[in-house]
């Protein structure tokens, strides 16, 4: 019996073959300024647009099967945004790719923020311990996540509970020549120790741009690693002095906790390329004295509201929560509006109406395709040989895109491309010449397009609607809804039955009634979540989310006016 995995590894076969290991040119631990050098590892066949290098490079990955990534988390100050999701979505959309496509394991490590400025005053703006606002904002984003279908990370971890390691890795980079102490008890890191080599997401701000401020700092630019305790401040004890992290040595020290001197993938927003991703390059290689630690940084785009040049953030005060955002909309309609652009492009939100589009496109066409499958749908004879071929094509096609820095926008086209040419052959006819059928190729393009989606978190067979077609006395929607639609064909059939001899054409006038009556019942249905389409002489039905098709319908008008 074939499987799920079976049949996406046939896909991705070819792409697999060209899995070799790479021969670095050069050791990384030499490596200069801010050059990016080739790792030495395997070669996935694969590329990724890395921040680094700024193109496109050969996605190798230190163990073969294996890709360590690491991503910031969120700071647990506030309820998350629609912005928030779209980052940790697109690089869950990402990780499933790697993992379910192209037979790459990923260890994924994030970290939760639980202790900043912000946190300490939005506990005093409530009255309440830091620990408090932490915990609660912390379990409602694990709890966004899942509303998104993401995919927790192998380990979560706190910043509160890891201060020790921090304290042992900033001695680290002092040891080395790399950051200093100062009277009061704060410890920054020291720019100009490394020279040329900061700036590697930007150039670097000269001198003459920035007027330098009045601090404890040897350099206007150094970043601070410690901070000396403020009154009714949480803290910790260090060699410093009472004081807690800055913000960007937790997660240098947090990522080589768990993954050591090298990580494949560090991944994030592209707001925080500079200078919270310079910093950690800069403290990482300072503290492991290596010359390239993170091989790949993927950054994610902003999202911006619809008709607005701002990037949704708190700051801004243009925030949409998770939770607000699916009483409109579902989670699939929000991965297919990640898949439809590619992950580190900017976005707007007025792109949900065509995310809602696609997907109904592809589940009518699941479904119509079930139904010829299942005989209730009659049509004219199939050209199969050039199903079959479309459908290899479309394969093909979806591999080489998603391998080319997951192109889902170009692997989602093709998918359409493949809709388009099974709807042309799914022409209803209102009566069979029983001609030969081709059930069998759209059993394989329901199949791949169902488990393609499956990979980008999309579950056709357990959607929103689905789910929701239980009524509370227990009995299934679907039950009543294959019931009434078949009474309802059998009183159509009736009523579609021409009268007999050649003084007595078309229907029996008494029976009209009967037929306006389907007609209207599948109009009232409709409304009500329930669409009966009538197939010639048969109809098949299927359920659809009433309230946002009356929302979508309304935007359209609104639109075409």
């Amino acid at each position: 019996m074939w499987t799920r995995k079976k049949v996406l590894s046939g896909a991705v076969r070819a792409a697999q073959s060209v899995k070799s290991r790479a021969q670095a040119s050069c050791d990384v631990s030499r490596a200069p300024g801010k050059t990016w050098v080739t790792p030495s590892g395997f070669n996935t066949g694969l590329k990724a647009f890395n921040s680094l290098s700024k193109q496109k490079e050969p996605f190798i990955v230190a163990r073969e099967g294996v890709a360590t990534w690491y991503s910031c988390g969120p700071t647990v100050y506030d309820h998350a945004h629609l912005g928030h999701a779209c980052s940790y979505v697109r690089f869950d959309i990402l990780q499933r790719i790697l993992s379910r496509l192209f037979g790459i394991s990923v260890i994924h490590a994030m970290v939760i923020t639980d202790i900043d400025d912000k946190i300490i005053r939005r506990s005093r703006e409530e009255n309440v311990s830091t620990t408090t606002i932490a915990t609660m904002y912390e379990e409602e984003f694990k709890r966004d996540m899942l509303s998104l279908k993401v995919i927790p990370p192998a380990v979560y971890l706190r910043v509160t509970e890891n201060v020790h390691h921090i304290v042992a890795f900033i001695e680290g980079i002092i040891n080395n020549g790399h950051a200093y102490a100062t009277e009061e008890g704060d410890v920054y890191f020291d720019i100009q120790s490394i020279g040329h080599r900061y700036g590697k997401f930007v150039e670097a701000v000269e001198d003459s741009q920035l007027e330098p401020v009045k601090s404890n700092k040897r350099y206007w630019r150094d970043f601070a690693l410690w901070k000396q305790s403020k009154p009714q401040e949480p803290y910790w004890d260090s060699p410093w002095g009472r004081g807690r992290p800055g913000w960007h040595i937790e997660c240098s020290t947090i990522a080589s906790s768990v993954f050591g001197r090298q990580l494949d993938v560090h991944s994030g927003g592209i707001d925080l390329a500079f200078p919270h991703h310079e910093n950690e390059v800069a403290q990482s290689e300072a503290y492991h004295q290596c010359g390239q630690w993170a091989n790949y940084f993927l950054h994610s785009g902003h999202l911006h509201l619809k008709g607005s040049a701002e990037k949704m953030s708190k700051s801004l005060k243009n925030v949409i929560s998770i939770k607000d955002f699916l009483q409109s909309y579902s989670a699939n309609e929000f991965r297919m509006f990640c898949l439809l652009t590619r992950y580190r492009s900017d976005y707007s939100d007025g792109s949900m109406l065509e995310a809602r589009t696609s997907l109904r496109t592809i589940s009518t066409f699941t479904h119509d395709a079930t139904a010829y499958m299942k005989g209730q749908l009659q049509c004219l004879p199939v050209q199969e040989a050039f199903l079959w071929e479309r459908l290899a094509e479309t394969k093909a096609a979806v591999v080489k895109a998603l391998a080319d820095d997951f192109d889902t926008s170009r692997a989602v086209g093709a998918v359409i491309v493949l809709i388009y040419h099974g709807n042309c052959q799914l022409q209803p006819v209102a009566k069979s010449e029983g001609g030969t059928r081709s059930p069998a190729v759209f059993g394989a393009m329901v199949s791949y397009i169902r488990d393609l989606l499956d990979v980008f978190g999309i579950d056709l067979l357990h959607s929103k609607v689905k789910e929701a077609a239980v009524d509370s006395s227990g009995g299934r929607l679907e039950a009543v809804a294959e019931q009434l639609t078949h009474f309802r064909s059998e009183v159509r059939a009736f009523a579609l039955t021409h009268q007999e001899g050649p003084n007595k054409p078309g229907l029996f006038p008494e029976r009209l009634p009967l037929l306006k009556a389907c007609d209207n019942l599948r109009n009232e249905l409709a409304p009500l979540g329930v669409l009966i389409k009538d197939r010639g002489a048969s109809s098949t039905w299927e359920l659809t989310q009433s309230k946002l098709s009356h929302r979508v319908h309304d935007e359209d008008q609104e639109k075409s006016s």
